[in-house]
C-alpha cells in the first residue's frame, strides 16, 4: 500500500504541475493576442497583417488544446482520489499518465515553437 500511495502522489505531482504550466500558457497567448492586436493597429501592410492573422489562429487553436489538456489533467485527478489504495498497481492509471505524458511533451514543445515564432514577429513589428 505505501508504494502505491508514493506512486499516485508522484502522479499527482505532475498532473498538478501540467495543469499550472498550461494556465501559465493561457495566460502568455492572452498576452500574445493583446500585442498582436497592437501591431494591427499600427500596422496596415499586408507584410504586416497576413502572418498575424494566422498567429491569431494559432491562438485559439492552442488555446483550445490548452483547455482539453486541462480536462485530461482534471480527469486524471479524479481517478487519482478515487483509487483504491488496497488494490494492487496494475498499470492502468500509469498507461493512461504515459499517454498524457506524450501529449504534454509534443503540445510543449510546439507550443515554444510558436512562441519563438511570435517573438521573432514582434521583434520585426513592434
Amino acid at each position: 500500500m505505501q508504494t502505491k500511495v508514493l506512486y499516485l502522489s508522484d502522479l499527482k505531482f505532475n498532473l498538478e504541475t501540467w495543469r499550472r504550466e498550461l494556465k501559465f500558457h493561457y495566460n502568455e497567448m492572452d498576452t500574445f493576442q493583446e500585442k498582436l492586436e497592437e501591431v494591427a493597429s499600427r500596422e496596415s501592410g499586408m507584410k504586416a497583417l497576413t502572418p498575424l492573422e494566422g498567429f491569431q489562429n494559432r491562438i485559439m487553436i492552442e488555446k483550445d488544446v490548452i483547455s482539453k489538456l486541462s480536462h485530461r489533467c482534471k480527469a486524471k485527478m479524479r481517478n487519482i482520489a478515487m483509487a483504491d489504495y488496497n488494490e494492487s498497481i496494475d498499470g492502468r492509471l500509469q498507461d493512461e499518465q504515459s499517454t498524457l505524458r506524450g501529449d504534454m511533451k509534443t503540445y510543449i514543445k510546439l507550443h515554444y515553437e510558436l512562441k519563438e515564432e511570435m517573438m521573432d514577429y514582434f521583434l520585426k513589428w513592434l
